[in-house]
């Protein structure tokens, strides 16, 4: 088990410099030039060359590529992000807050997904050769082959314009107004939920199915244990090792798919400041962004693959 762990955080340590070294070489591939965004340049507007120098001095911008990764680097031992090209505010500062906001949706939203996900799984498999088995199956289609920016749509059509249950979009903090933060958080943890449910809970039915055709439940059952307690008790606890390792890489698509549901819900989360930063060209904000949600996913991962070990008596003694 631990030298398990070394390679693992070996492994971790190589990616997060991976992904910091490609982070900074494709931004910088980007199309058009952060100091014609910060000035402001237009049709109407054309900055001249000084001033476009004085803001790429400012900024470091006119430095070799090897200096201003170095120079990046080293912020980021020093725990510094930068400030953002646009607003003048620290990069780490925004990130913060807005990670805040990120996690307020995904938190709910991979509880509701798991839990869902596991019971409507255990729920498909138990029914198999049932109407029921295909009712579940179909919504689970339904949940991973729809984009969630269509069901974000169709729910703000539906729940906000033609019903008025809830606010079609917006942000209210907690602190603030607890109830009506709770209604503005309804629709988006509900539309970044359903995709991570479809595939927890295929991925529940298939392991179910298969720990039910085993010999020890043909004999549990022939001794008269209860199917409820044989399903719950043992069946789905020999079938969690690889709905584990699913749910784990769900966090990383929920991550992603954070990014659409912040944009059409217009909740100020790390996605949507990603979506700006991008479209006005804020390298530090891209980098800074790009880096943290690269890392939480690495980070959840290697979590995954240690619970997943720790649960796993061949790997534990290796």
């Amino acid at each position: 088990m631990t030298g398990f762990l070394v390679r693992r955080l070996l492994i971790t340590v190589m990616l997060i410099w991976l992904v910091t070294t490609v982070v900074f070489m494709f931004v910088r591939l980007l199309p058009g030039d952060p100091a014609m965004a910060i000035l402001g340049a237009s049709e109407s507007f054309q900055p001249t060359e000084a001033q476009l120098t004085t803001v790429r001095q400012r900024l470091g911008l006119d430095r070799t590529l090897p200096e201003q990764y170095a120079s990046y680097l080293g912020g980021l031992v020093r725990g510094e992000l930068g400030e953002s090209l646009t607003s003048g505010r620290s990069v780490a500062l925004d990130l913060r807050l807005r990670l805040g906001r990120t996690l307020q949706l995904m938190v709910p939203a991979l509880l509701l997904s798991s839990l869902l996900g596991i019971a409507f799984g255990v729920l498909a498999a138990r029914a198999r050769g049932r109407l029921l088995d295909p009712v579940l199956s179909v919504v689970g289609l339904i949940g991973f082959s729809v984009p969630v920016f269509v069901i974000g749509n169709v729910m703000v059509l539906i729940l906000a314009i033609q019903l008025e249950w809830l606010p079609s979009s917006g942000f209210v903090e907690f602190t603030q107004d607890p109830l009506r933060s709770l209604r503005y958080m309804v629709m988006p943890t509900i539309a970044l939920a359903l995709a991570p449910l479809a595939v927890t809970m295929r991925m529940t039915r298939t392991t179910v199915v298969e720990e039910l055709g085993l010999d020890y439940v043909r004999t549990a059952r022939a001794k008269g244990l209860r199917e409820r307690v044989l399903t719950y008790r043992h069946v789905l606890k020999n079938a969690m090792l690889p709905i584990l390792a699913v749910i784990g890489l769900q966090v990383g698509a929920a991550f992603s798919g954070s990014v659409i549901v912040e944009y059409v819900f217009n909740w100020p989360g790390v996605g949507r400041l990603l979506l700006q930063a991008i479209d006005s060209r804020d390298y530090p904000v891209i980098q800074g962004t790009v880096l943290l949600l690269s890392t939480l996913f690495i980070l959840v991962n290697l979590v995954t693959d240690l619970s997943y070990a720790y649960m796993n008596p061949r790997l534990r003694r290796r």
